[in-house]
């Protein structure tokens, strides 16, 4: 209730105004083909838990970074030691933060060595089309380590020709600016980005400095389509309190991550058969000091690298569609307390649709296939099915196994407060889901869905006694059971009122109980620290042609963490070439922390400008 009163009593207040980054009118988009690797289809036809973060929600959030994005979806925890996406830690449905897979573009770029690299994103948010959220079962087909849920982000490459200029300003030292351009010609696609942004920090040893460069060009040529798309972010912060005791001030990070891919389509005679194929290099450097001005007290310096290829066709048949896919990635570490490592991971898929009474009932079962150099070979069967009740109202179940590798941190790093086990075993889950959801149903979209996961072997660190070292273990097991509530309400479409104030209202709940079989050790990090309730709500609301303004809340319940509410909003203004806007973060002032003791920013004022050049 005091997440609800607090939204309305903004909302009702504050006679401002609001612009989106880009283009404000809110327009009605056709629906998104979600870009699965095989068998690719729209979200009306997908019978399993997805969030879709369109970029009409990206460009109305009072956010600057796709961290920030995600916090106001329920399922998704972001866990964030810094301000403004500077490291953040994500988790679906209860799970650690290792137990998300991250995707950009459908390529994997979760990191070998560390689940805490993993969101260390070689893209800025203004280069974003859209987001997908898996959650649950339907995971597995994005391959190992999608234990829990997936975040798939997809890029832009606008059709439109233009240069963009955007500058931002706030409180604690905050400026950055963005120059983007969309330069399309004949068959050929260029889109280009720079963005930089530094902080002073809200508090000692918390400034930072971020530096992303963006590149993607789409040749469109007899043969077929071909897709270049590069990445880069330079990334250097202090780190108060980021990791063991709160006391440990003064420590320092600097990451580099890159990532560079290639795909191509070609166009085949065949109508009835897809084939797409890439080849991508991710690198990730993180340096890290224990005292930033003293290098030689303590230091870390890891670089990971990870090649892969992967290849996927899809074709349909008398029974049907069929998706096969191929995978083989390798990563190889350097790092002075790791040693350096390599390993060998190759997967294979396949997956079938099944259309029945006159396409009322699907069926999508599909197996994983899992050959791993360093640890014994697998087999992850899954099954998908949606019953359509009416044609905008859906119900579906599905189950599926997945599963983790340890981490090159989980199996060889040692420091004087934690040991290394590299006698550890993958850890396992089964997920089972049941729900319903609709799409476009006259003006409203959602899911409401039950989930377990039963996960097995689970890794977690542990000790004994308090003053042990942190020691990394396979514990046993750990329930995961709860409800998902996502929707959205575009009234306009509802009543068909086109200048109705509220034009959109988004809201999440999520609750999961969770439940140790066997012995927990007497101190765990993670095996209890999840989500217990979440709620999200958010509004956007439009005054007049070129004045709207959103506002954002969110309730967390963690199990061993203090509860908190979070409001936050964006005004302005904007027109076809110019717009203004101010965001508001932690409007309240309310004292926080999401992980660890690192206690996150205050009322944080910011404010930004974006101008557009057209070209013909």
């Amino acid at each position: 209730m005091k997440c609800l009163f607090s939204i309305l009593l903004l909302a009702g207040v504050t006679p401002v105004i609001f612009a989106q980054k880009d283009t404000l009118p809110l327009v009605n988009i056709g629906e998104v083909i979600i870009q699965e690797n095989r068998i690719s289809l729209p979200l009306s036809q997908k019978f399993s838990s997805i969030i879709l973060i369109d970029s009409e929600q990206i460009d109305h959030s009072s956010v600057q970074s796709i961290a920030d994005l995600l916090h106001h979806f329920a399922g998704v925890d972001m866990r964030q030691r810094g301000s403004n996406g500077v490291q953040s830690d994500v988790s679906i449905r209860g799970s650690s933060f290792e137990q998300v897979l991250i995707l950009i573009n459908g390529i994997t770029i979760s990191d070998p060595q560390t689940g805490h690299y993993s969101f260390n994103l070689p893209v800025d948010i203004s280069n974003v089309d859209h987001i997908e959220v898996y959650k649950g079962p339907s995971a597995r087909v994005f391959g190992q380590n999608a234990f829990a849920g997936a975040i798939n982000i997809i890029t832009k490459n606008p059709d439109d020709k233009y240069i963009q200029l955007q500058a931002i300003t706030g409180d604690f030292g905050l400026a950055g600016g963005t120059l983007s351009a969309s330069l399309p010609k004949s068959r050929i696609k260029n889109y280009f980005s720079f963005n930089h942004e530094k902080s002073s920090g809200y508090k000692y040893n918390t400034d930072y400095k971020i530096t992303n460069i963006f590149y993607q060009t789409e040749i469109n040529t007899k043969s077929g389509m071909i897709n270049l798309f590069s990445g880069y972010s330079d990334r250097k912060f202090g780190a108060n309190g980021f990791y063991s005791s709160p006391d440990n001030k003064d420590q320092y990070e600097s990451v580099q991550t890159s990532l560079v891919a290639l795909s191509l389509k070609p166009y085949l005679n065949n109508r009835m058969l897809k084939l797409n194929s890439r080849i991508y290099w991710r690198r990730n450097k993180d340096e890290y000091l224990f005292i930033r001005n003293d290098p030689s007290f303590y230091r870390n310096v890891h670089i990971n690298n990870i090649i892969g290829v992967d290849v996927n066709l899809s074709f349909k048949n008398t029974l049907g569609v069929t998706g096969i896919g191929f995978d083989m990635s390798i990563p190889w570490i350097t790092s002075n307390r790791l040693g350096n490592r390599n390993r060998k991971t190759t997967t294979l898929f396949i997956e079938h649709r099944i259309t029945l009474l006159k396409g009322k009932i699907n069926i999508m079962p599909g197996v994983q296939v899992n050959l791993l150099s360093d640890f014994e070979n697998n087999i992850l069967p899954g099954i998908d099915i949606g019953y359509s009740l009416i044609p905008s109202l859906i119900a579906f179940v599905n189950s599926g196994y997945t599963y983790r590798v340890p981490t090159y941190t989980d199996l060889y790093y040692e420091d004087p407060v934690n040991s290394s086990n590299p006698d550890l075993q993958p850890e396992y889950a089964y997920s089972h889901e049941v729900g319903l959801k609709t799409v476009n149903m006259n003006g409203l979209s959602g899911q409401l869905c039950f989930f377990s996961r039963k996960g097995r072997n689970l890794i977690d660190r542990i000790k004994e006694y308090e003053d042990d070292k942190w020691k990394p273990a396979n514990i046993g097991k750990v329930t995961m059971n709860g409800i998902d509530l996502n929707f959205k309400l575009e009234p306009c479409k509802l009543i068909d009122i086109n200048d109705f104030i509220i034009q959109a209202l988004d809201f999440g709940y999520t609750y999961i109980h969770s439940r140790g079989v066997g012995t927990i050790p007497a101190f765990s990090k993670f095996a209890q620290d999840n989500l217990r309730n979440q709620v999200t709500i958010g509004f956007q609301m439009k005054y007049y042609k070129n004045i709207c303004q959103s506002v954002n809340c969110r309730y967390i319940d963690r199990v061993t963490m203090e509860d908190y509410t979070i409001v936050d909003s964006r005004l302005g203004w904007c027109s076809t070439k110019f717009s203004l806007y101010v965001d508001f973060t932690n409007i309240f002032n309310v004292e926080y922390r999401e992980a660890n003791f690192v206690t996150l920013p205050g009322r944080w004022i910011k404010a930004g400008v974006t101008y557009k050049f057209s070209l013909k």
